[in-house]
């Protein structure tokens, strides 16, 4: 049953919130840098300048991931392994998502702000 299939939930549960999340941080930015909400990382609260970017450049990027896990979610419908492997398959797109979406938004960082330092 598709309700029940993780291949398909964990992408497609985790892209909704990825969309939902990544309007309301391109909607409500944090404005300073801070402990709490936000894109944080150690480039990203380098300076003013680099947090401001990164928030954007992130919330752009976390609903494009959304997107693309919500199509993937799709594989749980025509593909229906056991429920374990289709758990760990699940949570392996869902990790990887997220490794690329850091990987994309700290290559962005260190591409446009290296060169101005």
């Amino acid at each position: 049953m598709l309700s029940e299939n993780p291949l398909f939930l964990i992408p497609f549960s985790s892209g909704v919130i990825f969309i939902f999340v990544g309007f309301i941080m391109l909607k409500f930015p944090p404005k300073k840098i801070n402990s709490i909400y936000g894109y944080r990382t150690v480039a990203s609260m380098k300076n003013q300048e680099q947090w401001d970017f990164a928030q954007i450049y992130s919330s752009k990027k976390m609903i494009k991931t959304g997107i693309s896990l919500s199509i993937i979610a799709i594989i749980g419908w025509i593909y229906h392994p056991s429920e374990n492997t289709a758990t760990i398959l699940g949570l392996g797109i869902l990790v990887s998502a997220v490794i690329l979406l850091i990987l994309k938004v700290e290559n962005k960082l260190k591409s446009k702000f290296s060169k101005e330092q």
